[in-house]
């Protein structure tokens, strides 16, 4: 009875929440979409530009634009504000910005050359503010005329145009008429905010549990507008519904459109709501195109992590079905490579990697050689899932596409020769000793999320190691990031490497970090994507021929990226597992044609920039 009554007063509160901002906004002309950072804590302050402020509740994805935005589930790059692709000069010292004609703010006043150079300049001169310390490297700022600007930087840079990349976070021009007449750009709440975006705000919940949108009545003077024509809905909401229970309950009721879940909740909704469909129509419905890979990363920094003997003895003791199934059931895309097999980064990078990785050796010692590549590894997770009682394609290609095309073979007794190799010895019990005799005891770090792909990893690495007779453990922490900067760690489930920008092949923001200019000692800050604290030579030389090459020179960026990946596969300082595993439910109740699998126009998730590139192809079902 009790259960019953919490149930009942739930569905009330769903309504209820809904009811109060519905008053004018017709439910069958609003989009709906959960928050994924959750409640807002200054709900009044938009000023995105002094700090973060929840930027997914449709001040990224509604009211700004970039200059450029990524979208990686076509694989390219989007001309936003800018009309066309940076233009660098022959050294690089010099950027040229060609901007986009008839855009306008959402008040009426021109979006102009002035408030690109006004942004920077501004940004620089202000401490604290967001890429203040990137904006440092500009010399001078020049207007040559009302749509291009011209930036002239201290040294070269063949990739400062990516601050004003949008992937999840760029420098957004702002408005030089309104942030012109504030005394402290800092403490300004940009209230009510001014955008370039296709939508204006209409009111939001001074408990920072929603905030509403209205689609500009001259959508046509926006980027998104002129590229990919009307917003259909006219209003947004994006709104925090707690945990994914809740989610489930409002999706129930048609009173979510949009939301992430745990797999768990997922299953839930696909059940009960006829109208609910994920990224793909059936198994393994996860979203495999995100432009993240997942696995753990080593601290180099440390023994016995410092030697790639035993980082390949770790890697060859997983067992990578059985370790995808502890992890998500199955439902993940492997990577053997350290960028995620996107449809792009599997056409950019892993076909010319796949002979290699074929034909590739360790040495086990002895004289003796060992090819540690599986290319069947998805094809066996592909198998495991059909044993699980889902479908799976009889295409190899698909399958390919879908579960991965291969990854690493599970040897357990070549990483037993690596260890006796270097040193390592096994008890009575047949548990591993250090060179020096103690026990390996390893601890993975991880967040405190049990549906984050970072959280599932690191308990399916500590439970392959276990069985190989290992006494590995998982320490759960609020404070992930904090100890991977410093190296207090053995083994992070952070990613293994930087993500990749996912609309382009350019490898440098997966590369950079492991430059050896950036070492790091433990205690002292490490770059994210190299908590680790692993460099080398080669990579030094492979990161400097991507710093001189064009960001336009697409054929020479993907042979470098190749060799930079040879290298992280062949010391393996990270374990790559597989692509991020997105989990998102859409109801179709009163919106159908979401990019889905089967039309992936689009990457899918709501809270990505991307989301006003998405709404003018959304179609009202009709439906009250």
């Amino acid at each position: 009875m009790k259960k019953l009554f919490w149930l009942m007063l739930l569905l009330i509160s769903v309504n209820l929440i809904f009811a109060q901002l519905a008053a004018d906004v017709p439910r069958d002309e609003t989009f709906i979409a959960n928050q994924l950072t959750g409640r807002v804590g200054t709900p009044g302050n938009f000023n995105l530009w002094a700090g973060w402020r929840s930027q997914d509740r449709g001040i990224q994805n509604l009211l700004l634009e970039p200059l450029w935005c990524v979208e990686y589930a076509t694989g390219e790059i989007i001309n936003a504000l800018a009309a066309e692709p940076p233009i660098y000069s022959e050294d690089f010292t010099e950027l040229t910005i060609k901007l986009r004609k008839g855009v306008y703010w959402s008040d009426g006043v021109p979006f102009t050359a002035d408030d690109v150079v006004y942004t920077i300049e501004l940004v620089k001169k202000t401490s604290g503010m967001d890429y203040n310390s990137q904006m440092q490297a500009v010399l001078e700022t020049k207007k040559i005329d009302d749509y291009t600007v011209l930036v002239k930087l201290n040294s070269p840079n063949s990739r400062f145009h990516t601050y004003f990349l949008d992937r999840w976070g760029a420098l957004r021009p702002l408005p030089k008429h309104i942030f012109e007449k504030v005394a402290d750009p800092m403490t300004f709440e940009f209230n009510p905010p001014v955008g370039t975006g296709p939508y204006i705000l209409k009111n939001y919940d001074a408990g920072g549990y929603w905030t509403l949108w209205e689609r500009r009545e001259d959508w046509d003077r926006t980027p998104t507008g002129m590229l990919y024509g009307k917003p259909v809905p006219k209003f947004v909401l994006i709104q925090t519904f707690g945990p994914a229970e809740r989610q489930v309950l409002a999706m129930a009721q048609h009173q979510l459109d949009a939301a992430d879940l745990t797999m768990e909740a997922l299953k839930a909704v696909l059940s009960r709501v006829d109208t609910a469909r994920a990224w793909r129509r059936e198994f393994p419905w996860t979203v495999n195109i995100d432009p993240c890979v997942t696995g753990v990363m080593f601290n180099t920094a440390k023994a016995p992590f410092d030697n790639p003997d035993v980082r390949w003895a770790l890697t060859l003791s997983i067992d990578i079905v059985e370790y995808a199934a502890n992890a998500f059931d199955g439902a993940v895309t492997l990577s053997p490579i350290h960028v995620p097999l996107t449809s792009a980064y599997y056409d950019w990078y892993y076909t010319k990697l796949d002979g290699w990785l074929k034909n590739l050796e360790i040495d086990i010692g002895n004289g003796e050689k060992f090819k540690p590549y599986d290319p069947d590894a998805g094809k066996r997770l592909a198998e495991y899932v059909k044993q699980r009682g889902y479908s799976v394609p009889t295409n190899p290609e698909e399958v390919k596409k879908i579960f991965g095309p291969g990854w690493y073979k599970y040897a357990p007794d070549v990483a037993e020769k690596l260890l006796l190799k270097n040193g390592f010895k096994k008890d009575k019990s047949g548990k591993w000793l250090l060179p020096d005799g103690k026990p390996w005891q390893i601890v993975v770090i991880t967040n405190t999320n049990p549906a984050h792909p970072s959280y599932r990893n690191a308990f399916a690495v500590a439970q392959a190691w276990k069985k190989f007779g290992i006494d590995a453990t998982v320490m759960t922490t609020d404070a992930l990031a904090t100890l991977g900067q410093k190296g207090d760690f053995d083994v992070t489930s952070d990613w293994p490497a930087a993500e990749p920008w996912g609309g382009h092949p350019d490898l440098y923001r997966v590369l950079d970090p492991f430059n050896s200019e950036y070492l790091a000692p433990i205690g002292e800050n490490a770059p994210w994507g190299n908590y680790g604290r692993w460099s080398s030579s080669k990579m030094d030389e492979v990161i400097e021929k991507l710093r001189n090459t064009d960001w336009n020179d697409t054929e020479t960026i993907v042979d470098v990226g190749v060799e930079g990946l040879k290298l992280l596969i062949q010391d393996m300082p990270s374990i790559p597992t597989f692509n991020y595993p997105g989990v998102i439910a859409w109801d179709e109740y009163y919106w159908t044609n979401y990019p889905g699998a089967e039309n992936m126009y689009a990457q899918p998730y709501h809270h990505w920039p991307n989301l006003k590139y998405m709404l003018p192809f959304l179609k009202p079902t009709g439906r009250k």
